[in-house]
């Protein structure tokens, strides 16, 4: 039996078995760039505890999985929750291109709580810009757009009666607002927490506008990338906010093919496939 993970910094979507005998499980997303290896140990026996049967191979797709040294410190830690199996870590980005593309070359991206962009050959990602991650870069992402909410909220930017209702759903003062980002752990899914807030009130003129530049900052950097071609979306973003993406891929002129939320389906298809990779 095949066991794959689509693992964010967020949540984690574990799939396993083939045809209709499917089991899945969601935990927390498990980046091991933030995650320690108590949480990333303690996960990994949980879910090896909900799963009935023997599992013979794991493809694990994670963010902060794309060097060789996490992927070899992953599966270190998985390799003692899951003895005798045969253990494949990979970055999330690859996950997204196998889930879209399948064996076909493409433009792939996420857009979740990060972001990721590249070029994939149909075999693997031969062209990539570089992750700044949530502090210099996750344009188009939850964070992103959190971050872009808050830095306005605190620094009364916000039209008032929007900063009004931003108080008022969150109800955190100004020092605690600094604290929960500067002082608590994950400050990334601190900051995507907030991206709701423009989901719910994504009707407001502040808020379109938000998101409008956050999407273009992220479609933006397709200049690093050869013209031509659709691109292919993966994340929780991409589900949320499909008619603001749409929108503004129009405004920058990007050709959007298939825009997919989660893809750990799709990667247990792919991996259940006859001569898959």
């Amino acid at each position: 039996m095949i066991l794959v993970a689509d693992s964010g910094s967020t949540k984690t979507h574990w799939i396993w078995g083939s045809g209709d005998s499917v089991g899945e499980v969601v935990t927390q997303g498990l980046n091991p760039r933030l995650a320690d290896e108590a949480t990333l140990s303690a996960t990994f026996a949980e879910v090896r505890g909900r799963i009935a049967k023997k599992v013979e191979a794991i493809y694990f797709y994670g963010a902060g999985c794309g060097t060789v040294k996490m992927q070899h410190y992953v599966s270190m830690i998985l390799a003692v929750a899951f003895p005798d199996t045969e253990i494949v870590v990979e970055g999330d980005l690859l996950g997204a291109c196998r889930a879209m593309c399948g064996h076909n070359s493409g433009l792939v991206g996420i857009l979740g709580t990060g972001s990721n962009l590249c070029h994939y050959d149909g075999y693997k990602i031969d062209r990539q810009r570089v992750s700044t991650g949530f502090i210099l870069g996750d344009e188009g992402s939850g964070n992103h757009v959190g971050r872009r909410l808050l830095k306005d909220y605190l620094e009364e930017r916000m039209p008032e009666y929007v900063s009004v209702m931003f108080h008022d759903e969150y109800k955190y003062s100004n020092d605690e607002f600094i604290d929960r980002l500067y002082r608590q752990p994950y400050p990334n899914r601190f900051l995507a927490s907030l991206a709701p807030f423009a989901l719910r009130h994504r009707q407001e003129e502040y808020v379109a506008q938000v998101l409008d530049e956050s999407f273009g900052a992220f479609f933006r950097q397709l200049d690093y990338f050869p013209r031509g071609g659709q691109l292919h979306l993966v994340g929780g973003m991409v589900s949320a906010f499909e008619p603001e993406l749409r929108q503004a891929a129009e405004h920058y002129g990007i050709a959007l093919a298939a825009l997919l939320a989660d893809p750990a389906k799709a990667l247990l298809q792919f991996h259940t496939a006859p001569n898959v990779v």
